[in-house]
């Protein structure tokens, strides 16, 4: 006589559920697989890509805290908020340095323009083109030689002091029009704390 063995009773929850088909079994396995990647996968690929923008942004900070002279391109959004220095998106040869220390902070911007992006320029910090005053170069010369610029005399010039109320820094202005249609804008902006 061989000896039975009890076998468990089904779950009430399996009861009238047909038995799991190969083909089911694979489905499940494939979706589990794809939501664990997903869970994964994710989250790893973001903090690879923020710690490479992370990095790249260390990167172009340290480029910026050691330049000894204009650096090609735009200044950051915030930097021209601060300094009230409003470049125009179609500028072409953008420069800009900004030095710090314990009295003033100063930013330094060139840019080439066309007239009507002067014009909004020079509105956009409260004044028109009657400001500017034929042959007056307003940037001094330690400040044309700290940004590297030579500002010869034997060119047409045109220059203006926008002078605001603190803490807004005060900003000169000198625009080289010897092209009339391609105007060459210097700026250095003053923010004293």
């Amino acid at each position: 006589m061989t000896p039975s063995v009890p076998h468990q009773s089904p779950s009430p929850d399996d009861a009238g559920k047909p038995t799991e088909t190969h083909r089911h079994m694979v489905r499940r396995r494939w979706l589990t697989a794809i939501i664990i990647v997903l869970l994964i996968g994710i989250p790893a690929g973001y903090l690879l890509i923020s710690a490479e923008q992370s990095r790249d942004s260390g990167r172009d900070k340290a480029k910026i805290a050691s330049a000894t002279g204009l650096i090609e391109g735009f200044p950051s959004r915030m930097t021209r908020r601060i300094y009230d220095v409003p470049v125009p998106n179609a500028g072409q040869e953008v420069a800009y340095y900004e030095t710090n220390n314990w009295k003033s902070s100063r930013l330094y911007v060139q840019f080439r323009t066309v007239p009507p992006d002067l014009d909004w320029f020079l509105n956009d910090l409260g004044i028109n083109r009657a400001a500017l005053k034929k042959g007056k170069i307003t940037i001094s010369a330690r400040d044309a030689e700290v940004a590297g610029w030579n500002l010869d005399p034997a060119r047409t010039w045109s220059g203006t002091t926008v002078d605001q109320k603190d803490p807004q820094p005060t900003v000169d202005i000198t625009v080289e029009d010897t092209d009339p249609a391609r105007p060459f804008v210097y700026v250095v902006s003053t923010a004293t704390p």
